[in-house]
């Protein structure tokens, strides 16, 4: 990760996690897939609005397994041993005692919360209610094979999580079907056949790091809390963790406008937002490839690499947001209806990917600027531009564009703006920040040799 050319290294890293993240989605996607087919759109549209309420539950944890990659990824490249042990086995303990604060806490609120958010009480609520109930008593699981998959990407391994990843998503598939077509048991079965989905990729993943050799070998009698290590994890993760959770917060918001036009409206938005969800994650996992190599070039005092990470990044996000973007938008059609037979919903979801699908690469360009900032130490900064950037417009935009004008398309439109005044920010923060970490790395390896 420190030897040019990068380019090339960057897409290859890039592609088992784009895979990986597409397998995650397919949880959810076979989630809506089957029911639309075997339990109706009802029930599909109930799996897909709660969506944003799990993200808005969850993202601050998974913010923190970024900074549990950065954190190792920095010890790998600067080849501090002992202070990495202490990041992997603090990583893995947070990752579990974080997968039961969430789950308690979901399985109590999941009724309170969907009612915050007017989700239709006599078709959808209960439906919903149940899904989320069973959904967060898996959540140690899911928080482990991200935290797991997390330290595999900061020793460059991004191939394995993807192989435990597959395992796990066809076992999702085959339970789905079961226990809906042929158990009949709808919401219920496809929640509890993506518990024990997640079951199998974090026991995989678990194992994998135990008994692999070399960095980030995980022993369980070394499982603790270390102050240090933690005081690493947080400085990065938490405020991508707060930033992810304000960023679900005024999807939250959003949603629940959608809500408010009823259920074939619900419905389209949820199954357009899954589709939306294979292009984001592909950019997203550039824009991890970007945090993971940038985080290896600055524990190696390599500055210049840290330009042209960037640079190679940028290139590769904003060829492939244009290309699936513009690609799902004009098969959206085909797509919408993998997953509903209503000409209506059809129509909606359409309507949303032709606001959302065609600018998307800009949202990539924004998370590429974010990846290089927190690879190089800062996640205070990103998180604050994109508060305000991002998600205060867009709860702003709701209160006062969409009251005026109250119809299902005008809130879409609030994501291209926001994303084009965010990057425009973080490119202005990057800017300043870069000079700061040149400054600093120069003056690290001029000292060098007299150490």
């Amino acid at each position: 990760m420190t030897a040019r050319p990068l380019l090339g290294k960057i897409f290859l890293f890039s592609l088992p996690i784009m895979l990986t993240g597409i397998l995650q989605l397919l949880y959810n996607a076979s989630d809506i897939i089957v029911l639309g087919h075997f339990a109706g759109d009802n029930s599909a549209g109930a799996v897909g609005s709660t969506s944003a309420l799990i993200n808005l539950t969850v993202n601050l944890f998974l913010g923190l397994s970024v900074g549990a990659c950065t954190a190792a990824a920095r010890r790998i490249g600067a080849k501090d041993e002992a202070r990495l042990d202490r990041v992997v086995h603090t990583a893995i303990c947070l990752s579990l005692i974080g997968g039961v604060i969430v789950g308690v806490i979901g399985v109590l609120a999941s009724r309170s919360l969907l009612i915050l958010m007017r989700v239709p009480q006599d078709s959808v609520l209960p439906l919903s209610a149940l899904y989320l109930r069973i959904y967060f008593a898996g959540m140690p699981f899911n928080l482990l094979y991200n935290f797991g998959s997390s330290l595999c990407r900061a020793r460059g391994d991004s191939r394995t999580p993807l192989l435990f990843l597959l395992a796990a998503g066809v076992s999702n598939l085959g339970l789905n079907i079961f226990f809906v077509a042929v158990c009949k048991m709808d919401v219920a079965g496809v929640a509890l056949g993506t518990v024990i989905a997640q079951m199998i990729s974090s026991t995989l993943v678990l194992a994998h790091l135990m008994r692999t050799k070399g960095h980030c070998r995980v022993r369980l009698r070394a499982l603790r809390i270390h102050r240090d290590a933690l005081g690493d994890i947080l400085r990065i993760g938490l405020p991508a963790g707060v930033q992810g959770c304000i960023f679900s917060f005024s999807n939250v918001i959003i949603q629940s406008s959608i809500n408010s036009f009823g259920e074939a409206a619900i419905t389209a938005n949820a199954e357009a937002a899954n589709i939306e969800g294979f292009v984001y994650t592909s950019m997203n996992a550039v824009s991890q490839a970007c945090l993971t190599f940038t985080g290896q070039n600055y524990g190696a005092k390599k500055a210049k690499n840290m330009d042209v990470v960037l640079a190679d990044s940028l290139l590769i996000v904003v060829c492939m947001g244009l290309a699936l973007g513009l690609g799902v938008y004009f098969s959206g059609g085909l797509l919408m209806r993998i997953y509903t037979k209503s000409d209506e919903v059809v129509r909606l979801g359409v309507d949303r990917m032709g606001v959302i699908c065609t600018t998307y690469f800009l949202c990539g360009v924004m998370e590429v600027l974010v990846g290089s900032l927190r690879g190089m130490g800062h996640s205070v900064l990103p998180m604050a531009v994109s508060v305000v950037g991002v998600c205060g417009l867009r709860i702003v935009y709701i209160f006062t564009v969409f009251a005026y004008c109250n119809t299902p398309f005008v809130p879409y439109l609030s994501y291209p703006v926001s994303w084009t005044l965010t990057i425009l920010a973080h490119a202005v923060s990057l800017f300043f920040a870069r000079k700061k970490e040149h400054r600093r790395l120069s003056e690290l390896s001029s000292a060098a040799p007299q150490a």
